[in-house]
């Protein structure tokens, strides 16, 4: 009986300590956490392209974090860090009406090798309508044609060449696609709050 009591006695004594390992342990982990203010930049190289014809919204992407992440002076992701995101809409242009529009935002960053979700500011990007490219490319290829033929001594002939030139190529593209590239730096901005672990 003596030694069932002793043994109950020590069962809640170790049930104590774990309980209160594991409080202090989150106590800890709590005050391990930075917030990073709504409105901090972030910067951030594509480590893939993005292209209106080809991904569709809700394609992920990577980027990695271009100079560090600050909390007021304390470093809470460091530069090269790696970003995720989505794209959150994307339409192509059409062959002959449309604009092509690119929205791009991310949605968590990795620190400690661990995920932490983001909330940013959508990266926007709209192409100019396929009526308008293709003014712009009868225009610019009437431009060119005049200079061609100015330095050849009839000007209007070149530019009726380069008018029709100019032409044909805007009735084969099917309208101006956007494409950021991977490598290119682009900007976004917490819109949220962050939590982040301290360094």
């Amino acid at each position: 009986m003596t030694q069932l009591l002793k043994f109950r006695q020590n069962a809640a004594a170790t049930l104590l300590l774990c309980l209160c390992a594991a409080t202090t342990t989150l106590v800890r982990a709590q005050q391990r956490m930075v917030t990073v203010p709504a409105g901090t930049r972030l910067l951030v190289r594509m480590m893939e392209s993005v292209e209106t014809g080809r991904n569709r919204a809700g394609t992920l992407f990577t980027a990695r974090l271009q100079g560090n992440l600050m909390a007021g002076n304390q470093i809470v992701a460091r530069d090269g860090a790696i970003v995720h995101g989505r794209v959150s809409q994307s339409s192509s242009a059409g062959r002959v009406a449309g604009r092509s529009e690119l929205q791009l935002e991310l949605t968590d960053i990795m620190v400690n090798n661990s995920l932490f979700p983001i909330f940013s500011t959508d990266y926007s990007v709209s192409g100019g309508n396929s009526f308008g490219r293709s003014a712009r490319r009868t225009l610019t290829g009437a431009g060119l044609g005049t200079a061609i033929g100015a330095i050849g001594g009839n000007a209007g002939r070149g530019a009726a060449i380069g008018a029709v030139g100019g032409g044909v190529g805007s009735m084969v593209s099917r309208g101006e696609q956007i494409n950021v590239p991977a490598g290119t730096l682009l900007e976004f901005r917490l819109q949220q709050p962050a939590s982040l672990p301290a360094p």
